[in-house]
């Protein structure tokens, strides 16, 4: 096979400015059918890991889908809240969220993550686009119950295992229009939240360039922007929140399904 110098990492891909299908566009040009066939791998032998496990940092909203905004009983935010969580919270696909044994309520919430391709600060919106990577589908774990004694989000969102990403990152050239893409999540097959990413009070580019007058972005950086209505804490009649051996699966459309399971310890 032709020698081609792959990054060995998402990082050094995104970081080097490289467009994966052109990476892979290069080799299948070079290479044999044979060479071809023998670099490949039987996707039931793969074993998904997160698809970056050590981003610069996690940047999340809170409160950017009006419905949920509602159903928390919070008032509507005139320019998005932002929050971090840190890179030690990420799980991969099919790994286990663990719940510590003092948490009662455990809650889960779907959302569409920005993976930031080059570094930026003041960011027009008419621009955002050019600094995004790719999509991802985040699940900002959350135990309510410290969160909500806290009264604020940190300690409650921060939990080793309380950010599962993947199980892919979907390039911006896969996805058309990332403000419009169908979600859902299901715990133990039950719907509890069905929405679209066009309900955002904050789209995707406007994210993107409110977070960059604050901080510089940096590639591989993770933006986490809201989660819908239908989280545990709110359902009724009364809350459903996450339990021992729960496995919650996330759908959106266009990247993929991410599946984890609750482990109580």
């Amino acid at each position: 096979m032709t020698n081609i110098n792959i990054p060995s990492s998402i990082r050094s891909l995104i970081s080097k400015g490289l467009k994966i299908e052109k990476i892979f566009r290069k080799l299948t040009e070079k290479s044999s059918g044979s060479d071809i066939r023998r670099a490949m791998v039987d996707f039931e032998h793969v074993i998904l890991k997160a698809p970056i496990i050590n981003p610069p940092k996690i940047v999340c909203l809170g409160l950017n889908y009006k419905d949920h905004a509602e159903e928390s009983g919070s008032p509507i935010p005139r320019e998005p809240i932002i929050f971090m969580k840190p890179r030690t919270a990420i799980i991969g696909p099919e790994e286990h969220i663990i719940k510590p044994d003092f948490v009662q309520q455990l809650d889960y919430e779907i959302e569409l993550a920005i993976i930031i391709g080059k570094r930026g600060r003041g960011i027009p919106i008419s621009e955002a686009r050019n600094y995004i990577f790719g999509y991802t589908i985040f699940n900002d774990v959350s135990a309510r119950d410290i969160q909500f004694k806290d009264g604020q989000w940190t300690r409650g969102k921060s939990f080793d295992t309380f950010a599962p990403i993947g199980p892919y990152i979907t390039t911006i050239e896969q996805i058309n229009d990332p403000n419009n893409l169908h979600m859902v999540t299901k715990v133990n097959g039950e719907i509890r939240q069905n929405s679209s990413t066009k309900l955002m009070i904050f789209n995707v580019y406007e994210i993107v360039h409110h977070i960059s007058r604050v901080m510089t972005l940096e590639p591989c950086d993770i933006i986490a922007t809201g989660t819908p209505s239908g989280v545990a804490a709110f359902m009724k009649p009364e809350p459903k929140f996450l339990k021992n051996g729960d496995v919650i699966e996330m759908e959106i459309e266009n990247i993929g399904m991410l599946r984890n399971m609750v482990v109580e310890r």
